[in-house]
């Protein structure tokens, strides 16, 4: 009897065995997955931390370029009755080009 109980342990022992083996072989290759899924959400987040940083650069020559215009306007406005002309000029360009630019876009979307 004693015989028989050493056999079926040792059995149920390479059963348990090779299911621990199965389930460390699953385990690894779900850990292997989660590694790339890791990997690939680094590599998008430096790409997308460049194309923040390029954005900045573009927002910030941008703002200096408004800067510069919002000052030389306002040096034109304030200088007095000499530029009053030219300022009814850049009045009615603006005025036009919006009036250009809705009638255009009004355009496109039609069709």
């Amino acid at each position: 009897m004693a015989d028989w109980r050493n056999n079926r342990n040792g059995r149920t022992e390479e059963i348990f065995d090779s299911e621990n083996q199965a389930r460390v072989e699953g385990l690894s290759s779900k850990i292997s997955r989660l590694k790339g899924f890791a990997l690939d959400i680094e590599s998008e987040t430096r790409e997308q931390n460049r194309n923040l940083d390029t954005m900045h650069d573009d927002f910030g020559s941008g703002e200096g370029l408004l800067t510069g215009s919002m000052t030389r306007l306002n040096h034109m406005v304030s200088s007095g009755k000499g530029n009053r002309k030219v300022m009814c000029y850049i009045i009615i360009g603006l005025v036009g080009l919006f009036f250009l630019s809705y009638y255009l876009i009004s355009k496109v979307t039609r069709g």
